[in-house]
């Protein structure tokens, strides 16, 4: 099952999404709220960024730069955490809290929360200590201790968070106390992609709506550990800063190359013949049988060489995992591949190529064009199918 914002249109969705939260912001806040923070680090800049920098970032369509919530009380909850332990809102009070909903099986949005989260907390150092992250499950068909315990491990977070979970009537609950809309369309979870950010005393100051764009994990880290310096005790200095504004995407049009996974060579992308792209990432392993699905792709590249197919080419979305290592590990458990695996380190490959989703395929022709995209697995037949109807 796959959590998603918007299928093939998440940031439109993300948008409502981002509406629905903001009308419940001006309800619970009593004030207005708006799209940008609140002060003078509005885009997530420190207080001595030039205009021009906290234009940039506002004009950032796949960064969200947080919403004011008003000074009101965190909703308290108690729930149970990947291990199994019960927790509370409340006996983290003292600390900076980083509050995210997240689908324990989600393959599309959630990881780059997740990940902005743990790059946030990175980000303030030392001070980090001082910053508790919390993960509420928004998958009401995988609410099982093992299920956030599963999520958190793919993604290397079992010790990095608290991931909590309960019955569907205690989160529903909780969804609701937070606004969070959850549905099952289709045999897939739609949920409001929100992250608040939560003060010492147990305010709430923030909320932030995470865009489905891979190459702006990084910029929300910052935002979100702008916005929680601030918060700190001395406002610690970040341990380093990027542009906000928004970054370039990789265009299948334009001839690129990316580390190999498999060696210490490179993968070209780009303009000059036909390719198949397959997008991965080894957190994938919980929701499918990973391992096979990656070692059948032998058989499509066989069958290509003989049928003169597009080639294929694999690229792990390198910006979600815990580590390129551990994704050159993992592939180093999986077999030998008879195709390339390139390393999106930035997620501007992914971005470029529109993916939007964990697996995505894509048929490109000779001159960048997309010519065929597919979301999930399919089977040897199916792919050997499309890439003969779409050359």
């Amino acid at each position: 099952m796959f959590s998603r914002i918007a299928g093939k249109f998440p940031r439109i969705k993300a948008g409502l999404a981002a509406a629905a939260v903001l009308s419940v912001a001006v309800a619970l806040a009593g004030c207005s709220a708006s799209s940008s923070s609140s002060g003078g680090t509005a885009s997530g800049m420190p207080g001595g960024a030039t205009s021009a920098a906290n234009v940039a970032a506002e004009q950032n369509p796949n960064l969200d730069l947080g919403s004011s919530m008003g000074g009101v009380a965190a909703p308290d909850f108690r729930l149970t955490n990947q291990f199994g332990q019960p927790m509370s809102l409340s006996q983290f009070k003292g600390r900076v809290v980083m509050l995210a909903f997240s689908d324990s099986e989600c393959t599309t949005v959630c990881p780059l929360t997740t990940e902005s989260m743990i790059l946030a907390k990175e980000l303030l150092g030392k001070a980090g200590e001082n910053v508790q992250l919390l993960g509420i499950d928004a998958n009401p068909d995988a609410t099982a201790v093992q299920d956030v315990m599963a999520y958190s491990r793919a993604h290397g977070m079992v010790n990095q968070w608290d991931f909590l979970t309960g019955s569907v009537p205690q989160l529903k609950k909780v969804w609701s106390e937070y606004h969070i809309a959850v549905q099952i369309e289709a045999g897939q979870i739609d949920h409001t992609p929100a992250l608040y950010i939560i003060n010492a005393s147990g305010t709430l100051e923030k909320v932030y709506l995470t865009q489905m764009a891979y190459d702006s994990v990084g910029q929300s880290a910052q935002v979100l550990a702008t916005e929680i310096s601030s918060l700190l005790p001395g406002h610690p200095k970040l341990l380093s800063q990027r542009s906000l504004a928004a970054i370039a995407p990789y265009s299948p049009t334009q001839p690129i190359s990316l580390a190999s996974a498999l060696g210490s060579g490179q993968v070209p992308l780009g303009p000059g013949k036909p390719r198949l792209v397959v997008f991965f990432a080894t957190w994938l392993t919980e929701t499918s049988n990973l391992k096979a699905e990656l070692a059948s792709l032998n058989s499509y590249t066989t069958y290509a060489a003989a049928h003169h197919l597009p080639a294929l080419t694999a690229v792990d979305e390198t910006v979600t995992e815990p580590s390129a290592a551990g994704v050159r590990s993992y592939l180093g458990s999986v077999g030998p591949l008879k195709y390339p695996v390139g390393l999106d380190t930035t997620g501007r490959v992914a971005d470029g190529f529109q993916v939007q989703d964990q697996p995505w395929l894509a048929l490109v022709s000779a001159s960048g064009k997309i010519t065929w995209s597919h979301d999930g697995w399919v089977s040897l037949s199916a792919l050997e199918k499309a890439a003969a109807a779409h050359p």
